[in-house]
């Protein structure tokens, strides 16, 4: 379900990726229009306050940030509008060469879940994005549209793995028991089985185009995630919010994720934010350089 003349990249996400890393760094900054920042800049509490704050934020990024993440959700509490002008945001985002993870934590079975990775996958849908975050909280094995979507489309996934909220713990740390022996956290479970779908299906790539999202703030000896696993070729990325307002520093990339940092897509949106948008300038000159440190 394409449409004619339907934009469509022959590389696929993982490498896409990997050479944006390179030219840009591994900041990504979230596009979320919260109420108070909204209000923050001056902006009306609306679909049109939310659409004139993401082609603002995408403008300062052009040219100095490879990757930005829309939260749905911010725009669709405001209806038809809402994704509306969430399209305008993805079309400037992409007319600035910048990826787009599209922050939507869709999980569903079936054909419904397929109908969900259409919309925000497909080359040429007013929803495309480069990449989409997605539950697996019914099953692992639920993704086989989705993942299928990834290698026509040269698409990206990024799986719930641990995020930051604290709620998450009890579900994300809870093990998997069979007989008499205790299994992995379900946490480390999925980060594993993210890998290994990237061993399986991007052999001979530097990085694979399913990822994980890891909150930066977790504990991951205590989740039982592997970061050995996830630097093991071909890659595997990781999504990590948590940065900036959040508590993580930018300068301890390194020892939150260890092996795999160089993996990690470093991901801040209200601490970037708050300042509106003479603060986002310098926000983003203060964190491009502190992660140019960080990973030297």
């Amino acid at each position: 379900m394409t449409f004619a003349g339907a934009p469509f990249s022959d590389r696929s996400f993982g490498d896409r990726l990997a050479d944006t890393m390179t030219e840009y760094g591994h900041l990504c900054v979230g596009i979320d229009p919260h109420t108070y920042l909204l209000e923050k800049w001056g902006l009306p509490v609306s679909a049109v306050g939310a659409h004139e704050f993401g082609l603002r934020i995408v403008e300062k990024l052009k040219g100095r940030v490879g990757i930005v993440k829309p939260q749905v959700a911010f725009y669709e509490r405001f209806g038809a509008s809402g994704f509306k002008v969430l399209e305008d945001v993805f079309e400037a985002a992409r007319a600035a060469g910048l990826i787009v993870i599209a922050d939507v934590k869709r999980g569903d079975v079936g054909s419904t879940l397929e109908a969900y990775s259409e919309a925000w996958l497909t080359p040429g849908l007013p929803l495309e994005a480069d990449a989409m975050t997605i539950n697996p909280y019914q099953g692992f094995d639920t993704f086989k549209p989705p993942l299928e979507m990834t290698e026509k489309y040269n698409k990206g996934l990024f799986i719930l793995a641990a995020t930051s909220n604290p709620e998450s713990a009890s579900v994300q740390t809870a093990r998997r028991v069979r007989g008499s022996q205790e299994g992995r956290t379900v946490a480390g479970g999925i980060a594993a089985r993210a890998a290994l779908w990237n061993r399986e299906h991007s052999a001979g790539r530097s990085k694979g185009s399913v990822g994980v999202v890891i909150g930066a703030t977790v504990d991951l000896e205590l989740l039982d995630i592997d970061v050995d696993d996830l630097s093991t070729e071909p890659d595997t990325p990781i999504l990590a919010p948590g940065f900036g307002h959040q508590g993580a520093k930018f300068a301890d990339v390194r020892r939150i994720f260890g092996k795999s940092a160089d993996n990690v897509i470093v991901t801040s949106s209200r601490g970037m934010l708050e300042d509106g948008l003479d603060g986002l300038d310098r926000a983003i000159d203060t964190q491009l350089a502190t992660l140019q440190t960080a990973f030297e």
